[in-house]
């Protein structure tokens, strides 16, 4: 696969790459040996993904990609943390990507542990657990008062609130988007159809 150069051939790419996967014909690309070989001693990324840790995200096997192509940055409920924003600029400004996917997927433990905490429901006890919850429940408190109580509208809602905060605490990444180096997509994985849904997207990425 010849390394995309532009946000709009990355997120191509990628759902070129989904497609494949969904149909159930993955070409496995860049996992030879060779390829290995060839990235020991710089990695080239073509895109940045920031997603949830949730085991059934895999993200090179659902963008059908392969060693080298995605710098991935992942947490339970891809909750924003100046870690996470400083591996998101060394992506854009050191990797050189074209696009950043915020990837949110349906049923999300920490969604839900968010909305749980909510109504007095959050059986967890964990220090940093609760740390998790408390980063996201702003997005939960505005989505019931919006009348949204769906786990698909508060993920939604939360995919927005993660690209909003990246924009506008990262000067590196907001300049990458205006100068029309960097595009940045959120989108929601859906688990059982293995689907990528576009939800938002930020500069150019068509």
């Amino acid at each position: 696969m010849t390394r995309p150069n532009t946000p709009a051939q990355a997120w191509s790419a990628l759902v070129d790459g989904n497609h494949r996967f969904v149909e159930g014909s993955p070409a496995h690309p860049n996992q030879d040996v060779d390829r290995r070989a060839a990235l020991a001693g710089a990695q080239i990324p073509f895109a940045a993904l920031f997603g949830c840790a949730d085991s059934r995200l895999s993200a090179e096997i659902i963008f059908d990609v392969g060693l080298g192509d995605l710098f991935v940055v992942r947490n339970a409920g891809q909750v924003i943390a100046e870690t996470i924003l400083g591996s998101l600029e060394y992506a854009v400004e050191v990797l050189g990507v074209s696009v950043i996917v915020v990837l949110g997927h349906d049923e999300c433990g920490a969604i839900r542990a968010a909305m749980d905490s909510s109504i007095g429901k959050l059986r967890a006890k964990g220090e940093f657990i609760q740390n998790i919850v408390a980063r996201i429940q702003p997005t939960v408190t505005t989505a019931f008062a919006n009348g949204k109580h769906h786990i698909d509208e508060v993920t939604e809602l939360h995919i927005h609130d993660t690209i909003d905060e990246i924009m506008t605490r990262s000067k590196v990444i907001r300049e990458a988007v205006e100068t029309g180096k960097l595009g940045v997509v959120g989108a929601n994985y859906k688990l059982a159809l293995g689907e990528i849904h576009p939800i938002t997207t930020v500069g150019s990425v068509e």
